[in-house]
Order: C-alpha cells, then structure tokens, then sequence
C-alpha cells in the first residue's frame, strides 16, 4: 500500500501525464485543475491520509434564489453520481466529495475520478446557473445589451435572457 506522500505524488504525475495544473499543498495534499466547457475550471483537492484518499472540488457558491429547488436538484443529481456526491457547507456553496480506502487508490482510479469529478461539475453547471442566478443573469444581459458591452460570457444562456420575460430589458 502506498504511503500518504506516494499517493499523492501519484496523483501529481498522473496531472502531469495529463498536462494538466497541479500543485503540492502539503505533504500528502495536492490540487489538480481540470478544464471544463460550462466550468472552465474544476479544482480537485486530493488529501491522503494514513486510511484514505479525499476527494473535493468547489462547484458553486450558493444560490441567490430558488433554494429549496437548486437543493433538490442537488439530492437527484446525486442518486445518478457514481462515487461521488454533492454537498453543501454551512453557508450553502456546492461541492463535489469523495472518499475512498487508500489500499484502492491507483493511476486507473485517479483517472475515472478525475473523469466523473469533471463531467459532474461540468454538465451541472449551467443548470444551476439557471436554478439560483436567473435574475442576476437577466440583470447582467439587460446591463450589458444597453451599454454595448459584449454578452460572450452569457451566450449559452441567451435564450433565456434574451426574451419578453426578461424585465430589466430597456431598464439601462
């Protein structure tokens, strides 16, 4: 079995095989940072400890509105997730965890969790951009419509913005 340091450090040369950011923030600590689509960035933190390795990585903070329904997106979201789940902290921010026995950690394991750590985060973005942000949303869209500022940054979502139901249009 690999010692806490040596699991890490294989968690840090499979980031580099990869090509991927990674840095060593403690002994048996690292982050690796995996480029998304929707999330363009996915921080993992990888903590070994003498009788596991665990896993976390930020998704989102909490939501502005619309709470109870992001949270229940949440809870199915998670029934779908293999090995890993959501989970919120005492002010509501979204996180990705897992946790596995050391004994089980190996390149083949790093890989697949890295691999479901990114498509969760991912492909769950911007549904809950939507769930708990629309408003702040529809307020930047009609901002940045009436200044002639550039609306890149929300273009997967102009469909919604976009529209009659957006009540901040014309208000700038």
């Amino acid at each position: 079995m690999l010692s806490p340091e040596d699991a890490s450090e294989l968690a840090l040369a499979w980031a580099r095989e990869q090509d991927l950011e990674a840095d060593r923030l403690g002994e048996a600590h690292v982050a690796v940072t995996l480029p998304g689509e929707r999330k363009l960035k996915t921080t993992v933190s990888i903590r070994c400890s003498p009788r596991s390795v665990d896993l976390q990585a930020f998704v989102i903070r909490h939501p502005d509105e619309n709470r109870e329904r992001f949270q229940a997106w949440l809870l199915h979201k998670n029934s779908k997730l293999r090995g890993l789940a959501f989970s919120t902290d005492p002010l509501g921010d979204v996180y990705l965890d897992a946790s596995l026995p050391r004994e089980a950690w190996n390149t083949e394991v790093v890989d697949s969790l890295m691999g479901r750590f990114l498509t969760a985060a991912d492909e769950s973005f911007n549904d809950l951009l939507v769930l708990g942000f629309l408003t702040s949303m529809k307020r930047e869209w009609a901002w940045r419509i009436a200044r002639g500022e550039s609306t890149r940054n929300l273009a997967a979502f102009e469909p919604l913005l976009s529209g009659d139901d957006n009540e901040f249009l014309g208000r700038y």
